[in-house]
């Protein structure tokens, strides 16, 4: 398959990590922050994301302002951070509220886009209205910093599918609260595309995630999506459908990239996103 233009991508912050993976302790990345940057810039991409602990790192030692330098002179456009959890329980305050002032941080000098929460690894939850207060919290606090809150549904956590987090975002009813809409978590909830269609209003939608996967879960759901996330248009899902499902209800992009993968995590750094660059790039439908 061939494009006839070339979409923006944005290589979501494990796409670059190099061998670095959620959960881990740190989870920062071995890759020193300007090596990463020119490999980001020098294979194609318009943006990426940066992930709580390269982001406490780069405050300690770089600083923010000399990053965003180092962003403007790559040329890149889009930024994003993440990721924050526990938001919505006062009592973990002391852990969860550093962290958001962080991210308020980084976002507010580094420009970025939004700021991604998730929620607890679980059973995804029925009943999700306590959830509302807490973001609309969230949400103010970042719309002061020039940011926006961006809510991704997992379906091994609280928030387990897209039309559920789609029904809790018309129950916020703020427009700087939205979706980060991962095509492997829509896969693996057993959401259809009609069904995340007839689910989803285009202004909800702040960033995706393109990925794939293959049909059978290998280990935990989270096991799987750590380790075993494909190449696009490499596994078993409809990558080309999810794309013009998405530019459909009026998304156009820029569209996240993100691989996880041991094979991903093997790689040097600019073999990994030159390509994953690629194969995304080739999954773009020509009409």
């Amino acid at each position: 398959m061939t494009t006839t233009s070339t979409p923006e991508l944005v290589a979501s912050c494990w796409t670059s990590a190099g061998n670095a993976a959620p959960l881990q302790n740190p989870e920062t990345s071995p890759v020193p922050i300007a090596e990463r940057l020119e490999a980001i810039a020098s294979t194609g991409w318009s943006g990426f994301g940066l992930a709580h602990d390269d982001l406490a790192e780069a405050r300690a030692t770089l600083g923010f302002p000399a990053l965003r330098g180092l962003i403007d002179d790559a040329g890149l456009r889009y930024v994003e951070v993440e990721l924050l959890t526990d938001w919505w329980d006062e009592s973990l305050a002391p852990d969860w509220r550093p962290k958001f002032d962080l991210l308020l941080e980084a976002a507010e000098t580094l420009g970025a886009r939004f700021i991604k929460v998730g929620t607890s690894i679980g059973e995804p939850l029925d009943d999700l209205d306590f959830l509302v207060e807490p973001l609309r919290g969230l949400t103010a606090e970042a719309a002061l910093r020039g940011t926006r809150i961006a809510l991704e549904p997992m379906p091994f956590s609280m928030v387990g599918s897209v039309p559920d987090a789609a029904d809790l975002m018309r129950k916020v009813d703020m427009p700087g609260c939205g979706l980060v809409v991962d095509y492997w978590h829509v896969f693996r909830a057993g959401t259809t595309l009609d069904e995340l269609s007839a689910s989803l209003e285009a202004e909800q939608i702040f960033g995706v995630e393109l990925n794939d996967a293959a049909a059978e879960v290998q280990g935990t759901l989270f096991e799987d999506t750590r380790d075993n996330r494909r190449l696009c248009g490499q596994g078993d899902q409809n990558v080309t459908g999810f794309i013009r499902a998405l530019k459909t209800l009026g998304f156009n992009g820029p569209w996240g990239v993100e691989i996880l993968s041991n094979e991903h995590r093997a790689l040097p750094v600019k073999e990994a996103l030159l390509t994953a660059h690629f194969t995304t790039s080739d999954c773009f439908p020509t009409d």
